[in-house]
């Protein structure tokens, strides 16, 4: 039960296993929370071309406010964690959720790209609270395995959340242009700031905060630097959500101009390959209270590199044609749900003190990682053989981060000391 406070205060509810009822309340309040970034990164991805014809761009510009949206949300994360482990984890997110209203409607009523770049770039840093508060509070919550559980359900919703955006942005533009998308947006972020104010509770209680300022805070990350393990651990889910995000951000142009498809068609595609995710997300949920976080992560980096190894093949060979490419690329998504969800959950493992800025330099990585991977596959052509190449780089360093930089693959890996 939360502890008691005084009045005007909100209570703070301390680490403890959770009944199954509470469990689901949290799970459906962080989840919407941590989905918020990877909706405003993807939903009006269908709206590109519009939105550079709309302002007089170009499609490379317009695609540049989605890297910059990561790229502002990674710097975010770093700013917003040790704030969210100095005044609690309530403060910092309802401010971040506030300016995510504010700068969404502003890109509502934008008129020039280099305006929308740097709004989206701001808009990236200030809703960048979300994700950080959403794992912070699974770490002060939760323990155990209970904790790793209720990881793999948000890495569920934040793998998944791409997949699903675009198909809401394609609805949203079917009624209306493209500006109503960042109008959805703001209403998603007040709904959420309501939630927050109404049923969120603090989990951060006084006596566990930091004290004092950029020297605290320098030596929080110092200390996450000098640790080798959770540094590697935490630079995979990045590699795991580059492979993820060169799908998101090269799929428009693979699917609707080299393979011909529709946007109604693009909207299905992106749905089936979100369901591999669900599946492979929730047998990573039931299987991490039996087996060992880090032996299905061992497994998942090396069985999705052989996947990405087939993909590659059937895109050089035309194998199958456009049915053996969506056949191999669902199989390379459906084994994401179990990388970044135990990695995280692995390095978080290794910092619960400093929660908030462990999962910021963990949110960090993943965003500016994704980030510039997912811009790799228009420079080297932007087909489907460039996306091939870029996921097999990107889960082919996770491969050699895992085995160089932790003892996973080593005698004794199993039981690896996190």
């Amino acid at each position: 039960m939360p502890t008691s406070a005084p009045s005007g205060v909100s209570p703070v509810v301390p680490a403890r296993r959770a009944s199954s009822r509470s469990t689901v309340k949290w799970v459906l309040m962080l989840g919407a929370l941590s989905a918020l970034p990877a909706f405003t990164v993807d939903m009006y991805l269908p709206a590109l071309p519009q939105v550079a014809l709309d302002l007089g761009s170009t499609e490379a510009l317009a695609q540049l406010t989605v890297s910059c949206m990561l790229i502002g949300g990674g710097v975010g994360q770093l700013v917003i964690g040790p704030l969210s482990d100095r005044f609690g984890r309530r403060a910092p997110l309802l401010i971040g959720l506030a300016l995510h209203v504010v700068i969404s409607l502003l890109c509502a009523v934008v008129t020039s790209m280099p305006l929308l770049i740097g709004l989206r770039l701001a808009q990236g840093f200030f809703n960048a609270a979300a994700g950080v508060a959403s794992v912070a509070i699974v770490r002060d919550r939760f323990v155990g395995a209970e904790a790793a559980r209720i990881l793999s359900r948000l890495m569920l919703v934040i793998g998944v959340a791409p997949m699903f955006a675009p198909t809401l942005g394609t609805f949203v533009l079917a009624h209306g242009p493209w500006r109503w998308v960042f109008v959805v947006l703001a209403v998603m972020g007040a709904a959420l700031a309501l939630v927050v104010l109404r049923v969120m509770p603090e989990t951060h209680p006084p006596v566990k905060r930091l004290t004092g300022g950029v020297r605290t805070v320098a030596g929080g990350y110092g200390k996450l630097l000098k640790d080798r393990h959770f540094m590697a651990l935490a630079v995979i889910p990045g590699l795991g959500f580059g492979v993820l995000m060169s799908y998101v951000v090269g799929s428009p142009i693979i699917f609707q101009q080299e393979y011909g498809l529709s946007e109604g068609q693009f909207a299905l595609l992106f749905a089936v390959n979100g369901v591999g995710l669900v599946l492979s997300a929730q047998v990573n949920a039931a299987l991490v209270r039996r087996v060992a976080p880090v032996r299905l992560l061992r497994f998942g980096v090396v069985a999705q590199a052989v996947l990405v190894v087939v993909l590659l093949v059937v895109v050089l060979t035309g194998a199958g044609g456009l049915i053996g490419l969506l056949v191999a690329l669902w199989c390379v998504l459906a084994f994401q749900g179990l990388v970044p969800a135990n990695a995280s959950a692995l390095a978080l493992s290794r910092h619960g003190e400093i929660a908030g800025t462990a999962a910021a330099m963990i949110g960090a990585v993943q965003s500016l990682i994704a980030g510039s991977v997912s811009s790799l596959g228009g420079f080297l052509g932007g087909d489907a053989a460039a996306m091939a190449l870029v996921m097999l780089a990107a889960v082919v360093l996770a491969i050699g981060v895992l085995a160089i930089a932790t003892p996973a693959f080593r005698r004794g890996g199993w039981h690896m000391p996190v």
